[in-house]
């Protein structure tokens, strides 16, 4: 099965619910990525503390990893508010943003 390039445009004209829109408006598009974990976070803080002394790994690690992918999350930036919204699109290998799109049998002179 041969993968296919996910190509999406860096802007998209699309429905904005921030108080002063409520329309469609223009929209910046980025790709969403996760922030630095917090130590300070109630997990975390559980973990660590469980984690003390002696007595090794006390939780499970997990190993089994059955994906080859992620699902991509578009971060989408009103143009006129700056609201700022997400939309998780399909998973892929390949994916991205505003390249121009090759086209079957183009010939570059």
């Amino acid at each position: 099965e041969q993968q296919k390039m996910v190509n999406i445009p860096k802007t998209r004209n699309t429905y904005c619910k921030g108080k002063e829109c409520r329309k469609h408006t223009p929209h910046k598009v980025t790709q969403y990525k996760i922030g630095k974990a917090s130590i300070y976070a109630q997990g975390k803080r559980r973990y660590d503390r469980k984690q003390q002394g002696f007595g090794g790994q006390t939780k499970p690690i997990f190993h089994k990893k059955a994906k080859t992918t992620k699902k991509i999350t578009l971060r989408l930036e009103c143009n006129k508010c700056k609201t700022k919204a997400f939309l998780p699109i399909k998973r892929t290998k390949h994916f991205e943003l505003g390249q121009e799109k090759k086209k079957k049998n183009e010939v570059f002179a």
